[in-house]
C-alpha cells in the first residue's frame, strides 16, 4: 500500500482483506475514466471494474461491471428481481456513495445499497476497482469484493 487512505482502503483494512493499490497520472481532459485507468495501468478492461448507481423499480442498486461492457437493465432488473433498471443520475450517485464521478468505488458508500458484481469479473484471480479517487485503483479478489461488500453475482452486461 502507497500510504493513500480513503473510505474504500479504510474498509478493506477493518475487515483484513488483501489488496494492492495502483496510482497513476489522471488527466482532468479525460472523457473515459475506464480507458484512462486501462491505459495508464497497462492491465485489460475486462479485469478493471466500473461501479454504476442504477434503479431499480425505484430503489437504488449498484451495479458492478468491467469497463469494457456496458451495463444490461433487463439484467440488473432480473437480479434484483425487480421489472425495470435505470441509471440514475450523477448526483443521486455521488450523494448516495459519497465519490466523485470517476471515482466512484463500490466499497464504504455513504449510504449503503445492495450491490451486484457481473459474472464476466468472477473469472479473474483479481480485479481492479476504484479507490474513491480519481487514479487510484484497489487490486483484490473478487471473491474478497463480494466478501466485503456482500456482493450478489449474475450476469448484468453485455
Amino acid at each position: 500500500m502507497t500510504g493513500k487512505s480513503t473510505p474504500a482502503t479504510t474498509l478493506l483494512d477493518a475487515n483484513g482483506i488483501t489488496y494492492r493499490l495502483h496510482g497513476y497520472a489522471h488527466s482532468r481532459a479525460t472523457r473515459s475514466y475506464g480507458a484512462e485507468a486501462v491505459e495508464q495501468l497497462g492491465v485489460s478492461a475486462a479485469r478493471i471494474l466500473k461501479t454504476l448507481v442504477a434503479l431499480v423499480d425505484e430503489s437504488p442498486v449498484t451495479a458492478v461491471l468491467p469497463v469494457c461492457r456496458e451495463l444490461d437493465p433487463k439484467a440488473l432488473a432480473r437480479a434484483r428481481h425487480g421489472r425495470r433498471a435505470v441509471l440514475a443520475e450523477v448526483s443521486t450517485a455521488q450523494r448516495r456513495t459519497g465519490y466523485l464521478r470517476g471515482a466512484v468505488s463500490p466499497l464504504a458508500h455513504r449510504i449503503p445499497m445492495p450491490i451486484v458484481l457481473d459474472s464476466a469479473a468472477t473469472e479473474f484471480d483479481t480485479v481492479y476497482v476504484s479507490a474513491g479517487r480519481r487514479g487510484l485503483e484497489i487490486e483484490l479478489a473478487p471473491t474478497a469484493l463480494r466478501e466485503v461488500t456482500g456482493a450478489s453475482t449474475a450476469p448484468i452486461s453485455c
